[in-house]
């Protein structure tokens, strides 16, 4: 008597081999990508102190990325975006901040005061008032300041007057600043400009006006600098 036997298609072992050759899908960590993005962007920050929490934000996220991937690593990849992102990241943080802290401590000349266009702008709570009352201080003063050369000088060459202006949005786009915004340079001797967007250094000596004097085009300026230190 014949017994009944049971009988499955024989795929000659082809869904066990498959099965075997499909690798378990893994997410790729955004926070690692993100990471090296942000490091990379960050170099900027080498040139800009202002961009230096490009190469920080850089830094936290790689090391969430990292711990996420491996708290879940048969979810989650991405470890050597990651890691190189993190070590990129951290590597132009701190370099930078090292950089840009010893720039800062030996940047003024000896003999001048650091001042910033910040503390030459009136105050907002006082109706009318066009320059700070502190800001006789200053006069006749030999200072240091930092700043960009406004685009009226644009297409010159080399120049001996100029305006200086405290940022990259009023130098870049030109226009009219604020007249606390700006300051009227004249070099002295053979020292010139040559308009660019990079930050200027400057050291000399300050005047104070009242009275506006247009300069370049321009509405006019409270503050004149006489510059025997360009770089």
């Amino acid at each position: 008597m014949a017994t009944a036997s049971s009988t499955q298609p024989d795929d000659g072992g082809f869904s066990a081999e498959y099965s075997h050759e499909i690798a378990p899908y893994r997410a790729v960590s955004k926070a690692a990508v993100l990471s090296l993005f942000f490091g990379l962007l960050g170099l900027l920050a080498i040139l800009f102190p202002t961009l230096l929490f490009l190469p920080l934000a850089g830094s936290f996220l790689g090391v969430i990325g990292l711990r996420i991937i491996g708290r879940y690593p048969d979810e989650v990849t991405g470890y050597i975006p990651g890691l190189l992102g993190t070590m990129l990241s951290l590597g132009v943080f701190i370099g930078g901040s090292i950089t840009h802290t010893v720039i800062y401590l030996t940047e003024v000349p000896e003999g001048y005061t650091r001042i910033s266009f910040s503390q030459l702008q009136p105050n907002a709570d006082i109706p009318g008032q066009q320059i700070p009352v502190d800001v006789d201080r200053f006069n006749a003063e030999q200072v240091f300041v930092k700043g960009y050369v406004h685009p009226s000088v644009l297409g010159m060459g080399p120049v001996n007057q100029f305006v200086l202006v405290p940022d990259m949005g009023t130098c870049c786009f030109g226009g009219q600043p604020k007249l606390t915004d700006m300051i009227e340079v004249t070099t002295n001797g053979p020292l010139t400009v040559k308009y660019s967007t990079r930050r200027r250094r400057l050291a000399g000596t300050f005047e104070v006006d009242g009275k506006i004097k247009p300069v370049n085009g321009l509405g006019g300026v409270y503050y004149r600098l006489s510059a025997d230190y360009v770089k």
